[in-house]
């Protein structure tokens, strides 16, 4: 069986992703806009209950669609005891995500994740473990992940991780912007952070499940996109509501918006809570349906995770084999 392979990431002379879409600008902030937007929370909770079961591919097209989604992973370690040789490990599976002789059978010799994820510390490390690979390394920072550290410190910080060879940026709001409704303070703060990026390409984390309601969850994606973000992401993994359905369709219809408007693409990163091959796929076929086939490239549509993987590498031995395998035979690092 052959399946088609994804699309490589373009990159420029200096290494860094070059979207295949304009990148998304800095436009003026507008409050009418913003205000505007509502949310009918029982009409998004009754649309992502049904999910589940609307959409279900087996056999090879399954296989497919678990390929397309490890190519989509930010393969991701933010724990407070990593080392360098942890990271070296989990950048060895980011190249090498599952067993050459699975890929061999499914026809997917090359694929990889779409980037590895770290705290800054271990950007300069995983840059080199990736060296040569084309994969960017992505850094979380501005004082991830609560986000409320010095606001000079948190531009500093996405300074040294950009010089320290973090192609992607990963930036967490501030959170009481939101709930206070305070827009402006939200934007300028976005704006100056995207600036800060530079060529990187910035996520702003919106912590959702910090933000009260799916109203706000709107309204927040909308202004940090207004303010030039590349993705806007669910969450940091570290709140007790992380990703899910209801935000997910949330965003993506801001984003639909927001493309409607200005002709202008933005990338979504679900993150936190996806751990199973069939979530990976229920989250596809969402943007999918609600933003269509362009939204299932890397430079549009990420998932922040790591055992994720694991449970996609046993479906896809599965496939190949007819038997599921242990999963420490899937070991992350």
């Amino acid at each position: 069986m052959q399946i088609e392979k994804t699309d490589k990431a373009v990159t420029t002379a200096a290494g860094l992703p070059q979207l295949h879409e304009p990148r998304n600008e800095v436009m003026p902030l507008d409050l009418r806009w913003v205000a505007a937007v509502q949310a009918n929370t029982s009409a998004i909770e009754r649309r992502a209950a049904t999910l589940p079961g609307r959409r279900s591919v087996k056999k090879e097209w399954q296989a497919a669609w678990l390929c397309k989604a490890i190519s989509l992973i930010d393969l991701t370690t933010l724990a407070g005891d990593d080392t360098e040789g942890r990271v070296r490990r989990l950048c060895a599976k980011a190249r090498q995500p599952v067993a050459p002789e699975i890929l061999r059978a499914l026809g997917m010799e090359g694929l990889t994740t779409g980037a590895v994820c770290v705290y800054h510390d271990m950007v300069a490390t995983a840059v080199d473990a990736l060296r040569g690979s084309g994969l960017p390394v992505a850094a979380v920072s501005t004082g991830f992940p609560a986000g409320l550290s010095p606001f000079p410190l948190r531009i500093a910080e996405i300074g040294e991780s950009v010089a320290a060879g973090a192609r992607e940026i990963d930036i967490v709001i501030t959170r009481r912007h939101v709930l206070q409704g305070n827009w402006q303070a939200l934007y300028d703060e976005m704006r100056e952070m995207r600036a800060a990026c530079g060529e990187a390409h910035i996520k702003a984390i919106l912590a959702t499940g910090e933000l009260g309601t799916l109203r706000n969850v709107a309204r927040a994606s909308l202004v940090c996109m207004m303010a030039g973000a590349d993705f806007i992401k669910t969450s940091t993994g570290k709140e007790s509501v992380n990703a899910t359905l209801p935000v997910t369709l949330t965003m993506i219809r801001a984003i639909r918006d927001y493309h409607a408007r200005t002709g202008i693409k933005v990338g979504y990163k679900p993150a936190g809570g996806i751990s199973k091959a069939k979530d990976a796929l229920v989250y596809l076929s969402l943007v999918k349906d609600e933003l269509g086939d362009r939204w299932l490239q890397p430079d549009l549509l990420r998932f922040g995770a790591s055992s994720l993987l694991g449970d996609i590498e046993r479906q896809l031995e599965h496939h190949v084999t007819g038997a599921y395998s242990a999963g420490w035979r899937h070991a992350m690092a």
